[in-house]
């Protein structure tokens, strides 16, 4: 059994970031990943188009800025190639290959025990740890729901993970379900490569431009959550109008309000609203049933697909291995607790990357652990010496 102080999982933008505060701070500690690389999702599982969608300001990690000459959108590459300086330039070592079978709290020893495959070769690896650290992220399971008739479609269906570029689709029917970023994307992205596009789009969304986006979080800093609402939304109708009759239709709360208590991103347009005005991608409503080349929509309106894309999310992993998640995680994986009181839990057990507040989010989620578990070492020696 290999010991530390620290133990976290996962090597995504989450787990780095703590890994950086842990060694500002000469904390030792283990990041294991399963992956081969870090940052995964970036690196294997991102479309080809992929760019960020808030500006670099908001999209950091502790202790190293983006750099000056990089765009302020900055794409796929950009941000891998970022990634990759963060853990050359604090020197964070990851055991690759490792899946976390199984992690509990001895009460007894007042430590987590962890049980990790080496993938490589094939065998189970011991450890044990004062603090463990679910560091795998919001997005560590892609998820498509259960559609009646799915498992009889003959024709392709994938994940919006499994994505990469439109080229393969040119002259196909394909539907894309999932009104999010990335459904919205890969809409635009496929259209683009000559695709006959449709996407469903069941629930209210808010549509704004990435300039909006910027300038509203940047009013956030001096202006209440209600007020920058207002001005977005204003915003969104003068530069879209009414897209109702699209069959888009507005949350009747506010953008960032619906963030903040839902975990729920607004679309940020990157050419698919004009796609769908014109009429090159069409809107169709929610699926009652699919058959073996055809799907029929809850309006009684029927098409053949070549191809279904799923864009329907990730979940939360950690319950699968986390023996003791009610420490600080509900059934479904993600944080009891309110935000911003999300990150910590009992006996050394904290979360990151969770409370769906992006990489922003995750980065202020670093910093409270590590500074917490400073603490936390900090009366353990006062403690001794008394």
């Amino acid at each position: 059994m290999e010991e530390t102080v620290v133990l976290i999982v996962g090597a995504g933008p989450s787990g780095l970031g703590i890994a950086a505060c842990l060694t500002k701070k000469s904390i030792p500690y283990i990041l294991l990943e399963k992956e081969d690389c870090c940052a995964s999702l970036w690196k294997k599982r991102a479309y080809d188009r992929c760019n960020l969608h808030l500006a670099k300001e908001f999209c950091s990690l502790p202790f190293k800025p983006h750099a000056n000459h990089v765009k302020r959108f900055m794409n796929k590459c950009d941000f891998i190639n970022y990634i990759d300086d963060y853990v050359n330039y604090f020197n964070i070592n990851s055991y690759y290959f490792h899946r976390v079978e199984s992690a509990i709290f001895d009460e007894n020893k007042e430590k987590w025990l962890v049980e990790s495959k080496d993938l490589r070769f094939n065998v189970t690896k011991s450890f044990a740890s004062k603090f463990l650290i679910v560091a795998t992220g919001e997005n560590s399971k892609s998820y498509t729901p259960s559609v009646p008739g799915l498992e009889e479609f003959g024709n392709a269906v994938i994940h919006s993970s499994e994505y990469k570029s439109g080229d393969e689709f040119k002259d196909k029917n394909v539907l894309v379900v999932g009104c999010g970023n990335s459904g919205m994307e890969i809409c635009y992205d496929l259209c683009n490569s000559g695709a006959n596009t449709s996407i469903v789009i069941r629930s209210p969304v808010h549509v704004f431009t990435k300039e909006v986006i910027f300038i509203a979080m940047t009013l956030l800093k001096y202006l209440s959550i209600q007020m920058v609402d207002k001005l977005a939304i204003f915003a969104g109708q003068i530069l879209y109008g009414d897209l109702s009759k699209y069959g888009i239709y507005r949350p009747k709360k506010g953008p960032f309000f619906l963030k903040a208590t839902t975990g729920r991103s607004p679309v940020i347009d990157v050419g698919t609203i004009a796609k769908i005005k014109s009429g090159k991608i069409k809107v169709v409503p929610s699926i009652m049933s699919i058959s073996k080349d055809k799907v029929t929509f809850e309006n009684g309106f029927e098409s053949q697909f070549d191809a279904i894309i799923f864009a329907t999310g990730y979940k939360s992993a950690a319950c699968d291995w986390l023996k003791d998640y009610d420490f600080v995680l509900n059934d479904n994986g993600f944080p009891k607790n309110s935000y911003p009181n999300h990150w910590k839990g009992k006996n050394g057990l904290y979360c990151a990357g969770l409370a769906r507040m992006g990489l922003q989010g995750a980065s202020k989620d670093a910093i409270a652990i590590a500074n917490d578990i400073e603490l936390a070492l900090q009366n353990m020696v006062a403690l001794e010496e008394l």
